[in-house]
């Protein structure tokens, strides 16, 4: 659910159209418990009948970051080509650590670059 959101705010009918196989009442319940857990935010584009369009808030897009890094670790990991891309060129993208003090990429295995807290 919270991969369907990457790209941008969708209404029911289309999350429904890009999670396959999962029923409507189960698609509002898990949203409904998305959005409990503030991962998600929902707003009416329609009044009559109310109908949702749904996004990822702040807590919500950073597990999209994690649930992206463990995307491209396990394509690695499986030798496919698949993963994030630039749309613009095609590009795969690799995500890492920037430092928005310095402005620079933390690289792992350098000394004093990534420290967990």
């Amino acid at each position: 659910m919270i991969a369907a959101l990457f790209d941008g705010d969708k209404t029911f009918g289309e999350l429904s159209e890009e999670v396959s196989g999962i029923a409507p009442n189960i698609l509002a319940a898990r949203l409904r418990a998305l959005e409990r857990d503030a991962l998600i935010s929902s707003r009416p584009y329609q009044h009559r009948p109310v109908r949702m369009r749904y996004s990822l808030t702040t807590p919500g897009r950073r597990l999209a970051d994690a649930v992206a890094l463990l995307a491209e670790w396990g394509s690695k990991l499986g030798g496919e080509s698949t993963g994030l891309r630039h749309e613009t060129c095609g590009t795969s993208l690799e995500l890492r650590p920037w430092c928005l003090t310095c402005e620079t990429v933390a690289e792992p295995g350098s000394e004093g670059d990534l420290v967990w807290v």
